[in-house]
């Protein structure tokens, strides 16, 4: 397991992030919410524990709900000065599992490969597959 520096935009918000060696990867999602929330084609992402994801400093993170392609909630929790994304709780992933932004770990971003693409129904026309693709998110 290796741990994983993490800061927002603004640098008001740093946590760390514990990955097991098979988690070192980024998982892009291309479903509609993260192309608005990113402005891109998709979000680098891992599946991860809750308890994998600690806040070291800027408090508790801000937090909005919305209703996800499930009809359940999906949080998300972000920086209120900046706006950045720090994860995102979909409540049809059981209440332990999070989905942490890894283009915000700074290793991660110059590190990690692509593992995976969930949310391939949502794919730009002109986006190539990258890695293996699941229509919306990966079994559980």
């Amino acid at each position: 397991m290796t741990t994983y520096q993490g800061k927002c935009h603004c640098g008001h918000h740093e946590w760390e992030v514990k990955l097991e060696q098979d988690q070192q990867k980024h998982i892009l999602c291309h479903c509609d919410t993260c192309k608005i929330l990113g402005g891109g084609a998709s979000t680098m992402n891992q599946i991860i524990p809750k308890s994998a994801l600690k806040i070291t400093s800027g408090g508790e993170p801000s937090k909005y709900a919305y209703k996800g392609d499930s009809g359940k909630s999906v949080s998300c929790y972000y920086c209120p000065k900046c706006t950045s994304h720090i994860y995102h709780h979909q409540e049809v992933m059981g209440p332990d599992t999070i989905i942490a932004r890894t283009a915000l770990l700074a290793e991660a971003r110059k590190n990690f490969d692509v593992g995976a693409e969930i949310y391939g129904k949502a794919k730009m026309k002109w986006e190539k597959e990258i890695a293996q693709t699941f229509e919306t998110l990966p079994p559980s």
